[in-house]
């Protein structure tokens, strides 16, 4: 019989170097991740500070620059200029009594002042004092010589269109979007770029590029997102007249936190063109100022053939002034809550005392609750945003830090889809409001699902337009998000924007009106705030709005699709009641 044992001992060599080998694999390959990730940290910071340097230094030149500008013009009165409303200003650039550098240099200067309170700045665009050198010949423009303020994810050539996001650095973009050749052609000068919360799916304002915008009521709180900075600076005196983006209420939750005027327009209504965008939530540029008429100035400047030409996707709607100067009387829809949100107490007080005043003044309000809010906040809500499961948004943000304020948002997306079942199931008997949303953070998990989704998303459009109709209404009143949150609240509560974001899935126009501020009162009684499902979130809420008295309290009002000017006629009417209501 033949002996087998060194046969056996090189099998058991064999085993154990194989063994060795495969550890060395483990640890060679472990060792190779672990470098990608320390260098891809690496390249992250440098973009980073290249970023932060660039700010910097436009900051430092238009100082300079404004500077310069006083000594050479020392009578210029910038302190009148910004006292000036916007249809004001335009008025006296039009007959000559003001030029276009004295209120840029006027404007630049209040927004570096405003800057270092609030950072609320990206960069200062130096090309505005180029274009000063241009701009007569678009003296006949509707915005000629006005500073405009544009969100930093709005692309303008030759600089970053990053959203917050690193990845997104170092890629300066080739031309600028429509909305701002528009502008330019109206005869404004876009002079400031604004911060914005990381990936922008988030209603903060902070992200690891720029750091944290605060409020220019209180440095204590955010003044909300994701079109914080122009919210900040805005409310802050540094603008008159900017251009946001709304994707779920970025546009209208800074203007009720900063205490300004916003508006979301019809989807479509204004190009999307170079702007960041989903389809199942349908995002709008618009824009933001510190009243009404301003707002709708911005928009008649903009539906324009000028717009029309370049982007023959949007439907070719002069904006009509008849009806926004329209003074019948409106059948108003109102709720105080809409069932999945339980108000705040400023937000409810605030939707009250315009109901009154527009009541006295002749209109009728009738009683409106919007449909299924339980069932469509995460089934078409969430579900259309992270159609998904995240993970187009989670491939965004590897490669770079994430932000604090977005953080308790994205961790549980990284979940795996087994993971987040079961937390759903466990959640279901004490917590349903938190089990569906667990739910929904999985997608939608095929291109079939999908295609029915696209489906019930256009049911429920249609299906809240009949209930519209029933209730025989003109325009609706609601509440928005607010006051303005504290610190690192926002990523904990995503839920809280559903007065904000039903109206971007159903497209239809909304804008923002500030018209009180909370009160003693208003804080005694969120003390006994316990919500609609008296959950983590209620108490979160109810945690995130404390402390917020003095700061503004506002309402939202609202139109069907396609009625922009009815939206503003109605916040117009609202905005005149206000301040009548206090002389």
């Amino acid at each position: 019989m033949q002996n087998t044992e060194p046969f056996i001992r090189r099998v058991k060599m064999d085993n154990w170097t194989a063994a060795l080998l495969t550890g060395v694999a483990c640890i060679v390959g472990y060792l190779v991740v672990r470098v990608k990730k320390i260098n891809s940290l690496r390249q992250a910071e440098e973009k980073i500070q290249r970023a932060r340097n660039r700010r910097d230094e436009s900051l430092q030149r238009a100082e300079q620059a404004v500077l310069r500008y006083k000594q050479s013009h020392p009578t210029t009165d910038s302190a009148f200029i910004l006292t000036l409303s916007l249809s004001e200003l335009t008025q006296q650039l039009n007959e000559g009594l003001l030029r276009p550098e004295d209120v840029l240099y006027s404007y630049m200067e209040k927004t570096l002042a405003v800057n270092q309170k609030l950072n609320c700045c990206t960069e200062i665009l130096l090309e505005s004092l180029d274009q000063l050198t241009t701009v007569g010949s678009n003296k006949d423009g509707l915005l000629y010589g006005v500073p405009v303020s544009i969100k930093e994810n709005i692309t303008f050539k030759n600089h970053d269109c990053s959203c917050g996001v690193v990845i997104n650095l170092d890629q300066p973009a080739e031309k600028d979007s429509v909305l701002v050749q528009v502008l330019k052609k109206q005869g404004a000068i876009p002079f400031v770029r604004t911060n914005l919360p990381q990936a922008l799916l988030n209603y903060d304002c902070s992200n690891p590029i720029y750091g944290q915008t605060v409020n220019p009521h209180n440095p204590q709180k955010t003044s909300g997102g994701s079109s914080g900075g122009e919210g900040a600076l805005i409310g802050g005196g540094g603008s008159l007249l900017g251009i946001g983006t709304d994707i779920g209420g970025s546009i209208r939750i800074p203007a009720s936190f900063c205490g300004i005027c916003g508006f979301k327009p019809t989807a479509g209504r204004l190009s999307h063109c170079f702007i960041f965008r989903m389809k199942l939530v349908p995002s709008s540029p618009g824009p933001m100022a510190r009243d009404v008429d301003s707002l709708a100035l911005c928009m008649q400047a903009l539906l324009c053939d000028h717009m029309f030409s370049l982007d023959p996707t949007v439907p070719p709607l002069p904006f009509n002034m008849e009806i926004y100067r329209s003074s019948r009387p409106l059948r108003i829809g109102y709720l105080e809550s809409d069932g999945y949100t339980h108000p705040s107490p400023s937000m409810a007080r605030g939707v009250r005392e315009v109901k009154a005043l527009l009541e006295q003044a002749g209109h009728t309000l009738v009683p409106y609750c919007p449909l299924k809010m339980d069932q469509i906040f995460p089934e078409l809500l969430i579900k259309g945003f992270l159609a998904d499961g995240a993970t187009t948004l989670l491939q965004k943000l590897e490669g770079g830090p994430v932000d604090p304020c977005l953080e308790p948002q994205v961790f549980p997306y990284g979940f795996p889809k087994w993971l987040k079942k079961t937390i759903s199931f466990l959640l279901k008997p004490v917590f349903p409001r938190v089990s569906a949303n667990f739910d929904a953070l999985c997608g939608v998990g095929s291109v079939p699902e999908l295609w029915k989704q696209h489906a019930a998303v256009e049911d429920y459009i249609q299906e809240t337009i009949a209930h519209w109709r029933s209730c025989n209404i003109d325009v609706l009143l609601c509440p928005v998000t607010g006051p303005a949150y504290n610190f690192l609240y926002c990523g904990k509560l995503s839920t809280a924007v559903s007065y904000t974001i039903l109206y971007n899935l159903l497209t239809f126009p909304a804008g923002v009106v500030t018209v009180s501020t909370v009160t003693t009162k208003d804080e005694e009684e969120l003390k006994h705030y316990k919500g609609c499902y008296q959950d983590m979130w209620d108490k979160l809420f109810k945690e995130a709005v404390s402390g917020g008295e003095g700061l503004p309290v506002a309402v939202q009002c609202v139109a069907l699709p396609w009625q922009d000017e009815l939206c503003l006629r109605f916040m117009k009417e609202v905005e005149q009641l206000v301040k009548e209501s206090k002389k």
